[in-house]
């Protein structure tokens, strides 16, 4: 099975994004050699200011108020999804749903109305996104086929 690659424009001060190849309907292989740490994945999930999941996603956080509607509820999302697609529609998920409102956390092409402040650099970086991933995939329902962080 091919695969697409979606290479990325350079970031300012940092050298160039990784390129991803999609397979399917995911990135299969991380972003990093660094595995992901769901405890910062949790953290910048929660956080309103940066990861920004909460104002659009709800899910098992009983601690946060006032969590958006307009996304899927993140409860059970590792059940329902592999690392790999959640990999991607953090990445960009317009490579699934041209039309979806999710930004594209890790992509500069064809980005529009972007505040000076994240111009020229993805929203969130390669190991953010592997840390979301590794705490995504903890969201199980069956609590005995969580992974052990």
């Amino acid at each position: 099975m091919g695969g697409l690659l979606l290479a990325s424009a350079a970031v300012a001060g940092e050298g160039a994004l990784r390129p991803v190849t999609i397979v399917g309907r995911e990135i299969p292989e991380p972003l990093t050699t660094a595995p992901g740490d769901p405890e910062r994945g949790r953290t910048l999930v929660v956080d309103r200011t940066r990861g920004l999941c909460l104002l659009c996603h709800a899910g098992p956080f009983p601690e946060e108020r006032f969590p958006g509607n307009l996304g899927p509820d993140l409860s059970g999302v590792g059940d329902r999804l592999s690392p790999g697609a959640l990999r991607l529609r953090l990445v960009d998920g317009r490579a699934l749903n041209p039309d979806t409102i999710m930004p594209s956390y890790y992509r500069l092409q064809e980005t529009v109305r972007i505040g000076a402040a994240w111009r020229d650099r993805p929203v969130l970086e390669a190991q953010a996104i592997e840390d979301i991933v590794a705490f995504l995939i903890t969201l199980r329902d069956t609590p005995s086929e969580r992974p052990v962080p």
